[in-house]
């Protein structure tokens, strides 16, 4: 198995030193760029062969940003996986980052073997979701009253298939094993995701299961 290749982008010296530290004690993966912030960031990677499969990013950094930084990377570098890493805990934050389309949001005091079962979640399933994010979705449902709006009614244009197949991967379902339970071929599963990603208008898989949440397809508590 290749080593999974990671970034880290984090102003706070000692932290990104420490962080690279411990990654580099983890199953198959190495640090192999640390940058003072975004921009930083960006250039390395416009002359780094092969580019890091994920990149451990922090919000709040001079010059560019978590949130800046997340839109050239998609943009410029879609195939990078992003787990934010960040101090900020409130529901809103959480929720916009993955609406925007990273793979993972963990708050900088988890323990370090969850950052390292996020790293290869993300590689293997496109996404991570732990408790604490879920609980955030389930919290913003609950606060505020949904604004009704033209994709309301986006739900109703999926095919049965497309519906099943998007509630396996809220269920963290790798595409192999919802071609085993479906009994298709993972190619024809792919063309379902991209199918479902382009009426739903979603980055990634986690922006998928963001969909299902906000239209009530699943309940997130499920998903605990």
């Amino acid at each position: 198995m290749s080593s999974i290749r990671v970034a880290i982008a984090d102003d706070q010296v000692l932290f990104r030193k420490g962080m690279a530290s411990i990654v580099n004690t983890f199953e198959n993966i190495s640090v192999v760029l640390e940058a003072d912030n975004g921009k930083i960031l960006i250039e390395a990677l416009a002359t780094c062969t092969p580019l890091p499969d994920v990149v451990l990013l922090d919000l709040s950094m001079p010059e560019l940003n978590g949130i800046e930084t997340t839109k050239i990377l998609h943009t410029d570098y879609p195939s990078v996986k992003i787990i934010i890493l960040s101090v900020y805990g409130e529901d809103r934050f959480v929720t916009h980052l993955m609406e925007l389309g990273v793979n993972a949001y963990l708050f900088k005091n988890v323990e370090p073997e969850e950052v390292e079962r996020a790293i290869h979640t993300v590689i293997e399933k496109d996404f991570y979701f732990n408790e604490a994010f879920l609980n955030a979705m389930k919290n913003r449902m609950n606060s505020k009253r949904q604004k009704i709006l033209l994709t309301d009614n986006l739900p109703s244009t999926l095919t049965s298939r497309e519906t099943e197949i998007l509630t396996l991967i809220c269920r963290q379902k790798t595409a192999q094993e919802i071609a085993d339970e479906l009994f298709i071929s993972v190619r024809t599963v792919d063309g379902h995701r991209n199918n479902l990603l382009e009426k739903t208008g979603a980055r990634n898989s986690a922006g998928l299961v963001l969909f299902a949440i906000k239209h009530r397809l699943i309940d997130p508590t499920e998903l605990l």
